[in-house]
Parts: C-alpha cells; structure tokens; sequence
C-alpha cells in the first residue's frame, strides 16, 4: 500500500510538468516513478519511508511551481479545516509569547480553562512536560489544540504569587470567530474587524451590521488589516452586501478553462449605500484583496492603511487522503477594473519581504468613476497610513511591559491604579481627574502614568536613553491606554480604546465623508 502511495505521488507530480494530459504519459511517468522507486529500494544505505518520500516527492515539486501551491500534511490540513469551519478543539486560551514566556492573555469565557480558573498573565511553563522557551507562540498553540474533542493536555503554569501547578485540560470545542470585534466608534460610525474568511465569515458580518446598524451605525470602517485571506466563496459574498446586483466582483483565469469565470453580486438591498472605509495592511492578502479590489474599481468606497501584500493566485485543494490535501494554484483572479495584484514572484526573497515592483513598471487599469489603480503590487491605498511602530516601541511589547504593568494598573498594585475606582461600566464614566477614567471607557494615560511606568521599566532593567523614549512616547501612551483598559474591563474594551487611538482608524474617519461623496455619483 504504501509503495502504491510513492508510485503514485511520484507519477502524478511527474505528469504534473508535462504539457497535456493523455494515457501515454500517464503511462510514461509511472514508468518513471516506478525506477525511481525501486532504485531507491535497491541501493539506498538503510531501508526508507515510503510515505515519508511520497511527501517529500509533492513538497519538492510543488516548491518549483509558485510560493502558493503547497502540501497540507495532517496537521496544516486540520489547521486548514478549522480556519474554514469556524472551531477547533483547544483548550480555550488566548496566548502570546512575551520574551521567554507564554503568556495567557485571556481565557475564553466558558471554555475548559476559564472553568478552571486561569487568569490574564498566567506563563505557562510546561506543555505536558516540554517548556515552551523554546516555543513561538503559533508552536505553543499547536500543542494545546488536539483533532479529538475529550482528548487531554497537562500544561503547567506560573502565576505571580504562587508556586507552579500544574492543570490537565480536556479539550472542547471552541469557536474560532472570524469577526471578533463590531462597535460604534463615534457620530454613528461603525467598526468592524475580519480577521479571515471562512464558511460562516459572511453570517458573522450580517450579524454584526444588524447590531450596529440598531446601535445608530451610519458608515463603517471595515478593518481587514492582518487578514491573509481564506475561502474564495466568503469574499464574495462579503463584496456583494457592499455592491448592487450585477456589478462584477472578480474574475479568474486558467490554463484550464473550466477555471475561467466571472463573480457578479446577486443581491440587492443589502449595505449597498452605507459609506465605507477599508483598512488594509500588508497582511491583508489573497480574499481581503478580492473584497478590497472590487470596494476600490467600483469606486464604493475608500481604502487606507499601507499596500496589501499582492496574492492574486487562486488555489484548489486536490484531496489525497483523509488528512492530506495539495493545494494547487488553477488561476489568477482579476478585480473588476480588469488588474491582476499578484506581485512577481521570481524573486523569493524580495516576494517574502513585501518588496513591491515600482509604480512606472506596474500595470495602469481605471476604476468606474476613471481613478487610476495600479496592479503587480497589491492593493494600493487611497490614503496612506504607515503602521511601522519604533523599534523601543516594538521593545517593549516583545518583552511583554505593556500587558504586565496594565496588569498591575488594574490591581491596583501601581501608584495611579491605588487611586482608582473602576466602575463596572467603563461607557458610564465622567469626565475623570488627571490619570482617571474617560468617558467612553479609558483610562487617561496622562504624565503620571509615563512617569510611573518609567519606574517600572526600572524594575524591569529595561535600559534606554531620553531621546529613545521621548520619540517613542505619544505610541507608548497609546499602548498602555489599550492595555490597560483591556485588563480593567477585559479584551474587547481593550480593542476598542486601541481603535479609537489607531492612526489609520484616525484617516479612516477623516475620510469618512469623502467615502459618502462616493455614493453621491
């Protein structure tokens, strides 16, 4: 059985390169596959996996094609599938890694380790014996989520105060919500974060449009900052509540015609004139794109933030086992304006940095209203936003200072948190003293904070010089009001006093009434 997996792996990715498909060749590459196979048997120095070179044979053939065809084993297939589906089976833990250690940032409300009584800033040690210091946090979360509803994990923890203990976790299924964050930011504008596209993505942003739009919601600001994509099928039902019936989507185009389609909007009377503002990153790559691309050509609406990463390759993914799959690009997709965003690849290096081609070498296409757009670069912004933080900036949240003193903020264990009250409503507050809380639920980060959070850097041993942090200042103001509301009054307080601060949420709403011009023509 297993020979039969090699031969056949090796044969199909040998047809694979030939230029059409017939008995012939089939017949040629399994002949082919066949010597191979059996040189290998024949004269290798120690007997060999043959399921391990089957593997081996489809990752290497399918690195000399595009960095977007690639083979998904058992557990990047299951990643997959939970992505698409919209659940996983974990043990309910946001976490993230903080110098050496693997912070919880917050449990999920219900799940196993809420119920066990994890706590925000809880380090996890141990993941059923290995320490995680030398783990990333995406290897970490791996370890903790298994394929088996019941099945267990022993993770040991340490918390301030106390000696470690361990806990062992039977995993559940957990939610993995692809629109975790929907509020009004302020004068009837929404905000709305996607953070990818799977099969129940355009249910989840439905449900948060109705909410908002009962809260008084009159645009929107739709965030796919950090949003690598996902399913085809989602981003055009997504696009299509922003776009009236008819106008074009997307369109793809194969080698293969029966890939050859175009993707109008079904429906009208949807969010079709509701002024909109997209914030894009480069992060937000492959079906952000199509929805970004086809907002843009329509002129609907406005994009701001940095050039998206440029994927513009669609891929299917061809099953070759119960739990393992290849993902094959059969297309490029094309926005309405007829551009294809795919940056060039030939490169890798530069493809992997996000080095993008110059404007004079990029493809001009026009949008509806006849702005020029570009193409073999991403999705460019109307209005540029650059997101780079500075690098102590970036310091100090690697090192885990904003969570941690936020943490002690909100237990009252720093000098400006002892002389606080915090009520149980953040919106309810009033106009606070200096280094009180806001109305709209912040905390104002005023000197004395600064200079109490310099203490603690102090404590810390975290060195820097004057003119480091000075330049740093008005982001670490920004970061310790995020954090800090987020540990008071929990994770989505935290987003939101983030948001309302955020440069490109900023130009978002500045923009805001150039976007319902828009609608105007």
């Amino acid at each position: 059985m297993k020979k039969k997996v090699l031969l056949g792996a090796l044969a199909a990715l040998l047809l694979l390169q030939a230029p059409s498909r017939n008995q012939d060749l089939w017949s040629a590459s399994l002949a082919k596959a066949r010597a191979i196979a059996g040189l290998l048997e024949r004269n290798y120095y120690e007997p060999l996996d043959e399921q391990d070179l089957a593997v081996a044979s489809i990752k290497g053939t399918l690195d000399t094609l595009d960095p977007h065809s690639y083979f998904l084993d058992p557990s990047s297939f299951s990643r997959m599938r939970e992505d698409y589906t919209g659940k996983y089976y974990g043990t309910g833990m946001q976490i993230q890694k903080q110098g050496d250690n693997i912070v919880v940032i917050a449990p999920i409300e219900g799940g196993p380790a809420y119920r066990l009584g994890i706590q925000p800033g809880d380090i996890i040690t141990h993941i059923d014996g290995e320490s995680t210091v030398p783990l990333s946090s995406n290897d970490a979360m791996q370890r903790l989520r298994g394929t088996e509803k019941g099945s267990t994990v022993t993770v040991t923890f340490a918390r301030e105060g106390e000696k470690p203990f361990d806990l062992t976790i039977a995993r559940e299924e957990i939610p993995l919500l692809s629109v975790p964050y929907a509020f009004l930011l302020r004068d009837g504008i929404g905000y709305i974060y996607v953070r990818n596209f799977g099969e129940e993505t355009p249910r989840e942003l439905e449900s948060a449009l109705a909410k908002l739009a009962a809260e008084g919601m009159k645009s929107l600001v739709l965030d796919l900052r950090l949003n690598t994509g996902g399913a085809l099928a989602p981003s055009i039902e997504i696009a299509d509540l922003f776009l009236p019936k008819g106008a074009l989507i997307v369109s793809m185009k194969g080698r293969n015609r029966a890939y050859d389609r175009e993707f109008p909007a079904f429906l009208n009377d949807q969010y079709e004139k509701l002024p909109l503002v997209i914030l894009i990153d480069q992060g937000t790559a492959s079906a952000s794109e199509i929805v970004s691309g086809a907002v843009m050509d329509h002129d609907r609406g406005l994009v701001v933030g940095e050039d998206s990463w440029g994927k513009g390759l669609v891929q299917t993914v061809f099953q070759l086992a119960p739990d393992m799959a290849v993902a094959l690009t059969v297309a490029k997709y094309l926005t309405p304006s007829g551009r294809s965003i795919q940056r060039d690849y030939t490169r890798i290096d530069d493809y992997l940095m996000s080095k993008r081609a110059p404007d004079e070498s990029r493809e001009v296409r026009f949008t509806e209203h006849g702005r020029k757009v570009l193409g073999q670069g991403g999705i460019t912004p109307d209005y540029a936003v650059n997101s780079f933080i500075k690098p102590f900036t970036a310091r100090l949240r690697r090192a885990g200072a904003f969570f941690a003193y936020a943490r002690r903020f909100a237990q009252h264990q720093t000098d400006p948190g002892k002389r606080l009250v915090f009520p149980s409503d953040p919106k309810g507050s009033a106009a606070p003293p200096p280094g009180g809380i806001q109305a709209g639920g912040t905390i104002a980060v005023d000197d004395g904070v600064v200079a109490d959070f310099r203490k603690y850097l102090a404590t810390r041993k975290i060195e820097y010089d004057e003119k480091t942090f000075l330049d740093a200042e008005p982001e670490i103001r920004r970061e310790l009001e995020g954090e800090i509301a987020g540990a008071v009054w929990g994770v989505e307080a935290g987003v939101q006093a983030s948001r309302r601060n955020d440069p490109a949420v900023l130009k978002a709403v500045e923009v805001m009434p150039e976007a319902a011009k828009l609608l105007e023509k």
